[in-house]
Formats: C-alpha cells, sequence, structure tokens
C-alpha cells in the first residue's frame, strides 16, 4: 500500500512539474483542449490498468514516459502527431487478453 501510494505521488509530481512548466513558458506553443482532454482520458486507463493489475509495472512505467513525450510533441503545436502517440499508449496498455478477443 505504501509503495503503491509513493508510485502515485512521484507521478502526479511529475505531472504537476510538467504542466506548471508549459504553463509558464512564454516561448514554445500551447497545450490545446483536446490534447488536455485525450491526456487526462490516457491516465485514467493507465491508473485503470494498475489497479486492476491487468498489465505489468513495466508497461505501465513505458506508458507514463510516453505520455509526458505526447505532452510536449503536442506542446510544440503538432497535436496530430500527439495524437498518434496517445492511441499508441492506449494500445500499449490494452491487456492481450482484450486484444485476442477482440481479433476473434
Amino acid at each position: 500500500m505504501h509503495k503503491n501510494l509513493l508510485k502515485h505521488s512521484v507521478r502526479w509530481g511529475l505531472v504537476s512539474v510538467c504542466l506548471c512548466t508549459m504553463i509558464n513558458s512564454t516561448t514554445a506553443g500551447s497545450f490545446t483542449r483536446g490534447c488536455a482532454a485525450r491526456d487526462l482520458q490516457i491516465l485514467m486507463v493507465i491508473e485503470e490498468r494498475e489497479n486492476t493489475n491487468a498489465v505489468s509495472a513495466d508497461k505501465l512505467s513505458d506508458a507514463m514516459l510516453a505520455m509526458l513525450e505526447a505532452r510536449l510533441v503536442c506542446y510544440e503545436g503538432r497535436v496530430v502527431d500527439a495524437m498518434a502517440l496517445y492511441d499508441g499508449i492506449v494500445q500499449s496498455v490494452t491487456p492481450d487478453t482484450l486484444l485476442s478477443a477482440r481479433q476473434k
């Protein structure tokens, strides 16, 4: 329980730092509402997968790093590229059993 709480605290701290950096910077582009909404959706998917232990911790960690990359790409104004990254994140944290059931 304590370890899980620590993980969440670190993640939320990282998210806060990134968002504050994006908000305070005046030379870069803007983080669009579409990116913010998709980011929140992906974050909820990652947390759900973590709570149900449906995906390994390594995959979830990689997904969090990919989210940071998608945020930076979106902030640079490349929204379409960021959305593609977000879609890839969802696929990477989808349990294999769901993927195989969909293909049948």
